[in-house]
């Protein structure tokens, strides 16, 4: 890429740039792009008051505590292809609300209208991380082919790049809905390679999470950066990689 009249970040670090011959940038929606933690706050203080969970939960704080402590399991084994999607989705609030002490038949009478309602209120506050939107509109126009590639649900996914106004960005969506593999697998990886008629030594991987988008992204032969707000060293060692971290999507705005 042209390396004249580039935006400069006012702080942000010069220590991780772009490696020499990548042409597609990927990166993992949430929580990387898509505001998740604040967006499933949000979701979940809608559906708590919507059906009444203070019968069950002595506070919101305790209802959300307890989801996400379940969840998080969850979603773990889900990304190791232990659990399938339709269990992660069920038991994901089947489990806290068996926690609260809510009734079985309630549980099950519940769960499905917590599963819907909870995606759709996720989906649709737009919320993004500081910085997203700007980083991806330089990356375009310093002419880098912008990917999306994540475990999240189709439906929903799609709707956060809507609500949020970066879709326009966005020259391909890789889910592992399509194939029914998982980051780390590295058969998303290819599969994306090959949806994209990309290359793994042109393609860049960034994303929060070093278990799953960055080791994924490591064995598939890929660059990879580690986006990660609180980090306290600015390189990270994953498979046996010395990988960049960055603090802030500031810093793609010096590429």
């Amino acid at each position: 890429m042209i390396s004249d009249g580039t935006v400069r970040a006012h702080g942000a670090s010069d220590a991780v740039k772009a490696p020499a011959g990548v042409t597609w940038i990927w990166f993992d929606l949430d929580d990387t792009l898509y505001d998740f933690a604040a967006s499933s706050l949000i979701a979940l203080r809608g559906v708590y008051d919507k059906y009444r969970l203070d019968r069950f939960f002595s506070s919101v704080e305790q209802w959300t505590e307890v989801y996400h402590r379940h969840n998080s399991a969850l979603w773990k084994l889900y990304n190791a292809a232990m659990i399938t999607q339709q269990q992660l989705r069920f038991d994901r609030f089947y489990l806290p609300l068996l926690e609260g002490g809510v009734p079985e038949e309630e549980n099950r009478r519940l769960n499905p209208l917590l599963d819907v309602d909870y995606l759709a209120m996720l989906g649709a506050t737009g919320l993004l991380v500081d910085g997203a939107a700007a980083a991806l509109s330089h990356l375009k126009e310093r002419g880098f082919h912008i990917g999306i590639l994540s475990n999240g649900f189709r439906g929903v996914q799609h709707e956060k790049l809507r609500s949020s106004g970066i879709g326009h960005l966005v020259d391909k969506i890789v889910l592992s809905d399509d194939i029914n593999v998982n980051k780390p697998d590295r058969r998303i990886y290819e599969y994306a390679l090959e949806q994209a008629g990309a290359t793994a030594a042109g393609s860049l991987m960034i994303g929060d999470n070093p278990d799953t988008d960055i080791a994924g992204a490591v064995r598939a032969g890929w660059h990879a950066i580690l986006y990660a707000p609180h980090a306290p060293d600015e390189k990270i060692v994953i498979e046996r990689r010395e990988i960049g971290v960055i603090r802030h999507l500031d810093t793609l705005l010096n590429w």
